[in-house]
Formats: structure tokens, sequence, C-alpha cells
């Protein structure tokens, strides 16, 4: 399984940059394009504060992309 954001769509609907999410988060604008790219993913302690930043439900920022070996399990 894998780890799917909707961060950068969440993120452009809202307005806000990469620059201007990296100052508030105190983070790197290279981590959230990582982020974003699914090429990273946040320790829980940054995807808490993702998820308070956009005041989302988890469930809308993040979910798990099945592959078809889990499904027929």
């Amino acid at each position: 399984m894998k780890v799917i954001n909707h961060i950068k769509e969440i993120r452009k609907q809202k307005g806000i940059t990469q620059i201007k999410m990296a100052q508030d988060l105190q983070i790197t604008r290279q981590t959230i394009n990582a982020i974003e790219k699914n090429k990273y993913n946040p320790s829980l302690e940054l995807a808490l504060k993702l998820i308070k930043y956009f005041d989302v439900p988890i469930e809308e920022l993040f979910y798990l992309e099945e592959d078809n070996n889990d499904k027929e399990k």
C-alpha cells in the first residue's frame, strides 16, 4: 500500500504558495514539494500539523492506495 495525499490540491484551493506554507510550518519548500509528489511521507507530527493547518479531516488529506495484491487477500 502507498500513502497518497491531496495536499497540493487543497493548498492551491486555499491560494497558498509552497513558500508561504513552508514559512508557516517552519519546514523547507523542498519538503513540501517532495510530499506533494508522493516522494516523501511526512512524519506523524508533520502530518498532524498539516491537518491542523488546512483544517480538514485526515481522510481528506491522506489515504492509502491499495494495489491489486491487497484486494485479493
